[in-house]
């Protein structure tokens, strides 16, 4: 009697080649991707990308040192800024998220939200008791 095999991803009974484990190339994305997202390991492989597309958009939009953009330009280009390093809280109270050496601060402007982007700095190093 001759077993049935079955898709991996959705149980369907296979035809064609014998070594086949999916009916379709939707099925086999399907069942990858669910895998992937069943690692434990991907959830700081996502943080770890986040982080790193995060640094690169601020590097190249602050050359100067200091720079404004607006949140809308760093967001369309993936820009996330719940993904940071660490923070720093300058004297008159405003919070930066820093992304290892880049650092953004949300500010309006003219109705616009933007970023504030800065480089850390010797000084910031300071910790306040």
């Amino acid at each position: 009697m001759k077993e049935n095999r079955l898709c991996l991803n959705c149980n369907e009974v296979l035809l064609g080649r014998k070594d086949q484990k999916f009916c379709d190339a939707h099925c086999k994305s399907a069942y990858h991707y669910e895998q992937l997202q069943n690692n434990p390991s991907s959830f700081y492989k996502k943080v770890d990308r986040q982080l790193k597309k995060n640094r690169q958009l601020l590097k190249s939009y602050n050359k100067p040192g200091k720079a404004t953009v607006r949140a809308a330009i760093l967001l369309e280009q993936g820009f996330n800024p719940r993904y940071f390093t660490h923070f720093w809280k300058n004297k008159k109270g405003h919070i930066y998220f820093f992304v290892y050496e880049f650092g953004f601060h949300s500010v309006m402007e003219n109705g616009k939200k933007k970023y504030l982007l800065v480089t850390w700095q010797p000084y910031m190093e300071k910790i306040d008791t």
